[in-house]
């Protein structure tokens, strides 16, 4: 195969991108990766919410939280 083969959108013929001028900088290619990197990364920790809703609690125990004394008000 060709380096440089791709689709001129005029005629729809595969041709050589280096002779009809058209260049992909690697500035482009950099943001594709990191595009497709961030995609990827949302995804996972949308998978992880996901399966963390899933899970149940562990049970209350009786009587609310415990260690405190009744009337104490809380912590200062």
């Amino acid at each position: 195969g060709e380096i440089w083969a791709g689709i001129e959108v005029h005629s729809g013929k595969v041709q050589s991108m280096n002779n009809v001028g058209v260049f992909e900088p690697l500035a482009v290619k950099k943001q594709i990766i990191k595009s497709a990197t961030e995609a990827a990364s949302m995804i996972l920790k949308i998978d992880d919410v996901i399966a963390a809703g899933k899970m149940k609690a562990p049970p209350t125990p009786p009587g609310g939280a415990g260690g405190g004394y009744p009337g104490a008000g809380g912590y200062p």
